[in-house]
């Protein structure tokens, strides 16, 4: 049964009508209803692998070999859905733009920003000159005025990196721009600011938004009309507060409930300090990544660390791993030296999980050898594969899994995977570097409850890292605040939240998404 669209206030720009797709036979999307008004954003929300991205894909003509459409896309007249592809070729970066996810992988890294930005606009037949004169018009609509054309990819921040994306897709002023996640990997200040641009195009070129996002907070920002999608199906959709005050699903509820994690119960630390820092600074040439940091971590407790891109957070982590050396200051790790000079021993009792699971493992090896990948540090003992496999039981997967790729996991899987190769060195401490923010909403809520679990069992301790601060008081018991290279705030999650000392942490507070209180009261 097709889902009804709401009606809105003008004439869709794009009508969905029963739109189901198969991959090689194997059913994708099911009998999918979507109106797509100029002039609005309508976002689509729902789980890792429950269609949104497919159905983005759908209505810009990229969907995948072997797929199967029927239902309609109906644009001025013209089924989207079976248009040639000599067709597409005009649509695509004309009247329907796209953004996506991960700029550098969208980015071409030997190609100059201007030449990226004016190549949609030099494929149509503009000469170069006024395709340059076009792109630098357009970088200074995304808020990139100063931004010379001859900067390459690599020599940009994300958020830099992100606005060049926008500026490409809005080259030939599309009316339809699609943006699949266009900020899970910023910090929140630069994410406010993409957001903010995302909606002023919206309003003030009067195109039409979809996008895509497992990030509620961002729908209760910027988007006028949400549809809410499982398994292929959009299950309810509407007016975005009206849905998130009045929803009927009981999907919706579960991904109302888990996009607000709740704070847990604090506990005291459970023993002495396992990890300190007195005066770390870090240098390259005149700049100071890390400017004389200092702070404790005890046994059994959740430490977050935020701030802005750029801050210094990843130098500082590096430095902690004995990745990076320091230049004064002095880092104790189990009451001895600790960094560069660390022990494999002592290497062996401080893991690390990273943002991206897939992109750690090696994706020819079995998940057995991806376990035992860390007992470099301790000699492969002759119990590796029953430690394997208690490691695996431990994070909620089966050592039935040992024989298996990465492909062959979802998202959340692989994380609990890269969880449970950071545990087979029994560590006392766990550096988790963005470790959930990839992940959708009730995944996340599913890998907080296993860390949380973990930390009681265990006695484990945590530097939780992140740019999302709702994760960060619902996990941390206190977090330390970066900027330019410094600790500006230091102390317990609820005195941050209600009391902050430091202006620079209230504009960080105030810059992240939420759902407005009362909204998702029913």
């Amino acid at each position: 049964m097709t889902a009804e669209p709401s009606p809105t206030e003008t004439a869709p720009l794009i009508a969905v009508h029963d739109l189901s797709l198969a991959i090689h036979g194997e059913a994708i999307l099911h009998d999918v209803g979507l109106d797509i008004a100029p002039g609005r954003v309508t976002a689509l929300v729902g789980e890792s692998g429950s269609g949104k991205s497919m159905t983005a894909l759908a209505l810009i003509g990229l969907l995948p070999e072997g797929a199967a459409t029927t239902g309609a896309a109906m644009l001025d007249g013209r089924d989207l859905l079976s248009l040639p592809e000599r067709e597409w070729l005009n649509l695509r970066g004309g009247d329907i733009g796209m953004i996506f996810q991960e700029p550098m992988t969208a980015l071409n890294p030997v190609q100059t920003i201007g030449a990226q930005v004016s190549e949609t606009l030099r494929l149509r037949g503009t000469p170069r000159a006024e395709a340059l004169r076009i792109a630098r018009d357009r970088l200074d609509r995304v808020g990139l005025g100063q931004l010379p054309l001859d900067r390459y990819p690599h020599q940009l921040s994300g958020g830099q990196r992100q606005r060049v994306c926008i500026a490409m897709a809005i080259a030939r002023r599309p009316r339809l721009l699609i943006a699949d996640e266009p900020t899970t990997a910023l910090d929140v200040t630069t994410q406010a600011g993409i957001l903010q641009l995302l909606r002023d195009l919206v309003d003030e070129e009067g195109m039409a938004l979809l996008l895509i996002t497992h990030d509620l907070g961002v729908v209760a920002r910027i988007a006028d009309h949400v549809a809410v999608m499982q398994a292929g199906r959009i299950v309810e959709q509407d007016a975005t507060e009206r849905l998130f005050r009045a929803h009927a699903h009981p999907y919706t509820r579960d991904l109302l409930a888990a996009s607000r994690p709740a704070p847990r119960e604090r506990r005291a630390s459970r023993g002495g300090p396992v990890l300190q820092a007195d005066g770390l600074t870090r240098r390259y040439g005149a700049v100071t990544a890390v400017d004389a940091v200092s702070f404790t971590l005890h046994r059994a407790e959740s430490l977050g660390l935020v701030g802005e891109s750029g801050c210094g957070k990843s130098t500082l982590t590096r430095a902690l791993l004995g990745l990076e050396p320091i230049q004064a200051g002095s880092l104790w790790f189990q009451g001895e030296a600790g960094g560069i000079a660390m022990t494999k021993a002592q290497r062996a009792k401080m893991s690390v999980v990273f943002q991206d699971p897939y992109g750690s493992f090696d994706p020819r090896w079995t998940v057995a050898r991806i376990l035992a990948e860390p007992f470099h540090l301790t000699g492969r003992p002759p119990d590796a594969w029953a430690r394997a496999a208690e490691a695996l039981e431990q994070v909620g997967l089966s050592a039935s899994d040992l024989g298996k790729y990465p492909h062959e996991f979802s998202g959340g899987q692989r994380q609990r995977i890269a969880i449970a190769r950071a545990l087979i060195t029994e560590p006392e401490v766990l550096v988790l570097d963005e470790a959930v923010s990839a992940l959708d909403v009730r995944v996340r809520a599913q890998v907080l409850a296993l860390l949380d679990d973990l930390q009681q069992r265990l006695g484990l301790a945590y530097l939780f890292i992140s740019h999302d601060l709702a994760v960060v008081r619902a996990i941390c018991d206190r977090v330390l605040v970066m900027r330019g290279g410094k600790i500006v705030e230091d102390g317990p999650i609820a005195r941050v939240w209600s009391a902050p000392a430091s202006d620079y942490t209230r504009s960080l507070i105030d810059a992240a998404p939420a759902i407005p209180e009362g909204w998702a009261a029913s």
